[in-house]
């Protein structure tokens, strides 16, 4: 979803401080949220902060109707994307990561999305190794505790779900 987003933003289809509309299906999204409020739409920004460092399943559908017009249209999005990676073994049906039996990937295709994710976008990916982050006057931690463990550690993301349980991809800078 973020790799999706920030090519949007680099090609001008979105604007950091564009305040995207809130949707029931966003608003009303199941697990980890950055508690997105449809009388006060969050900007971009905001948003790719909720999703990154908090783990927003609203947030990121807000960002994935932002950009495709529709989860199901964004999703197509990301498995073309996914397909011009290389990603053989990975088949996206949402842009939150929750399950559906036709919703897969592989360790190895994860880790060729984020190497490409760091390579591709390096001026966002800071994002990714903040400890937390306050919306609405919730604060949360991010649920990367590599980040709090090991100071070589300057990301990526973390998920979970009944089936896979709790999953980490990892990125550190260490000397060689």
């Amino acid at each position: 979803t973020a790799y999706l987003v920030f090519t949007a933003l680099r090609e001008k289809r979105l604007a950091l401080d564009q305040r995207p509309p809130v949707s029931q299906a966003a608003w009303k999204a199941i697990g980890s949220r950055m508690f997105v409020d449809p009388g006060k739409p969050a900007t971009v920004d905001e948003l790719l902060h909720g999703m990154i460092i908090q783990s927003g399943n609203d947030a990121s559908i807000v960002l994935a109707e932002a950009v495709a017009g529709s989860e199901a249209a964004f999703a197509q999005q990301m498995n073309r994307e996914a397909q011009r990676m290389g990603l053989k073994t990975t088949q996206f049906r949402n842009a939150t990561g929750l399950p559906d039996p036709q919703h897969y990937s592989t360790a190895r295709d994860l880790a060729t999305l984020a190497t490409r994710l760091i390579a591709d976008f390096p001026q966002r990916y800071g994002i990714y190794s903040q400890k937390e982050y306050s919306y609405n006057k919730i604060r949360q931690p991010n649920r990367n505790r590599l980040l709090f463990i090991d100071p070589s550690v300057d990301g990526v993301k973390t998920g979970h779900t009944d089936a896979a349980g709790y999953c980490l991809i990892a990125s550190a800078i260490r000397e060689q």
